[in-house]
């Protein structure tokens, strides 16, 4: 339940086109509902303006739909990040249109899809290994209600592929930089620009990269201004963040048409 729904809900009850019991009922499960494996999160949509997200590696395909069906009872968008296609076909056994993102491992259900921003988010990444990661930030920053653009295999190595896509780059309101290997192109990236770029170190590279360690601590020491850096293959994180600025970026340009979920 959103801010919108909450209102709506007490004037009903104001006018008295609600009864107070059925307001009770609707509410109950504010501000979580325990399912004994899961505390369902129906509060999180007033707090931060978006639903609970299902993480569900780790879950049995299980008690991920049993998280996704008591979210659905309050009419919320559903995403379930590192979702194999067992989750994805759970989801749709339960009567409800699924879009899967394979290459994202997403599963979205949008129950009240939100008009994009018009203002633009960026998501680019050095090297064609790392597009996994950066969709997991394109998708969640879609879902979120966010205009988003992709630039793939743009990295230092060549970076006349970087360069020639600088109208691109600097047209962004923030910008989401993948990059494994030496991790350098967030650096490079925010050399060019004076938007926010979040940083995404991946776990791609030879055996001194560390499973993303060596892309990780380029990152958190580059030398260039503006760049914060999340963990390693933390795609939805930089999406999520991403989404946050790009909301502010787009009200603050008097064209928002993006209200909370």
């Amino acid at each position: 339940m959103n801010a919108d729904r909450l209102k709506d809900l007490l004037e009903n009850v104001k006018k008295g086109d609600l009864s107070v019991d059925h307001a009770l009922e609707t509410l109950k499960d504010l501000p979580y509902a325990d399912l004994g494996y899961a505390m369902v999160d129906h509060h999180r949509s007033l707090r931060s303006g978006y639903p609970e997200t299902i993480f569900s590696q780790g879950k049995t395909v299980e008690q991920v739909v049993g998280i996704a069906r008591r979210l659905l009872e309050k009419n919320v968008n559903i995403m379930a990040t590192r979702a194999d296609r067992n989750v994805y076909e759970a989801l749709q056994a339960i009567g409800e249109s699924v879009e899967y993102h394979a290459a994202a491992r997403i599963a979205v259900i949008n129950r009240q899809p939100v008009p994009p921003t018009r203002t633009t988010i960026l998501v680019m990444c050095a090297g064609t290994s790392d597009i996994p990661v950066a969709e997991e930030a394109a998708v969640t920053a879609e879902v979120m209600g966010n205009r988003v653009e992709r630039l793939a295999d743009v990295g230092v190595a060549g970076i006349h592929r970087l360069l020639a896509k600088r109208k691109i780059i600097q047209s962004a309101s923030v910008l989401v930089v993948v990059a494994g290997m030496d991790g350098a192109l967030p650096s490079v990236t925010a050399g060019l620009t004076d938007k926010p770029v979040i940083a995404v170190p991946t776990s791609i590279g030879y055996g001194a990269s560390f499973g993303g360690l060596a892309a990780l601590l380029t990152m958190l020491n580059s030398c260039a201004n503006g760049v914060t850096v999340v963990n390693i293959d933390n795609g939805y994180g930089a999406g999520y963040a991403a989404s946050l600025i790009n909301r502010m970026a787009d009200r603050a340009a008097g064209t928002s048409q993006n209200p909370p979920l």
